[in-house]
């Protein structure tokens, strides 16, 4: 009984997190274009920037409320330490960040991280990437309870749980938003995400840095 109470505690922290980003569209769609009284399209660099402000306010304030409950309700470390990792560990990492590059470069016709520079500028671009860092942080909490939760319940840890979960919140939610093809690659990337958490041996301090390069550039 205790393992799956605590399964379940993991299952909510993890809903939690997927709310807290979805949050976004309601402020994105439907709170700012009342205040602004227009859509986000027609919005200036100042009001881009205070989206990007209060988003990464709220998402950062959720962040550290879950990481907290995680530690007090189930007991669970977030940042603890994973176990030494093998170079075929480190190999097969690399292979699947380069390969995620390649098909972030297909999809963006080059860079991503260049395309967007010269899409945003200066000013807008510093925002947007401090945006994703945040967006990231809570994409990996969800990436961890969930993983976790699947493990209690199906006591099988050789399976990407965390980013089965990813591939069937974040990943589909990016068929509504930006479309089909996005949102293919958003669950391929979603399912990948679970694999390198796997693959670092649950190290969140391993994997954060990868996931964002992987999600980022």
């Amino acid at each position: 009984m205790k393992r799956h109470k605590t399964a379940l505690w993991f299952v909510f922290l993890a809903i939690m997190g997927f709310a807290t980003i979805a949050l976004e569209a309601v402020l994105a769609l439907v709170l700012e274009p009342i205040v602004y009284g227009y859509e986000m399209s027609a919005w200036s660099t100042p009001q881009f920037i205070m989206h990007w402000s209060i988003t990464c306010a709220i998402w950062g304030a959720t962040s550290a409320a879950l990481i907290y409950l995680a530690k007090e309700k189930c007991d669970f470390n977030i940042f603890r330490n994973g176990s030494k990792m093998s170079t075929t560990q480190w190999l097969i990492i690399a292979e699947i960040v380069v390969g995620s590059l390649i098909i972030s470069c297909i999809d963006w016709n080059g860079a991503k991280i260049v395309r967007e520079f010269m899409m945003y500028g200066c000013l807008k671009f510093i925002f947007q990437y401090i945006y994703y860092l945040f967006e990231m942080v809570l994409i990996t909490l969800i990436l961890v309870f969930s993983q976790k939760a699947g493990e209690l319940w199906f006591r099988n840890k050789n399976i990407p749980y965390g980013g089965i979960v990813i591939a069937l919140t974040w990943g589909v939610a990016h068929f509504f938003t930006k479309g089909v093809l996005s949102g293919i690659l958003g669950m391929a990337a979603g399912i990948a995400f679970g694999f390198v958490y796997l693959l670092v041996n649950r190290d969140i301090k391993k994997a954060y840095p990868i996931l964002f390069v992987m999600f980022a550039l």
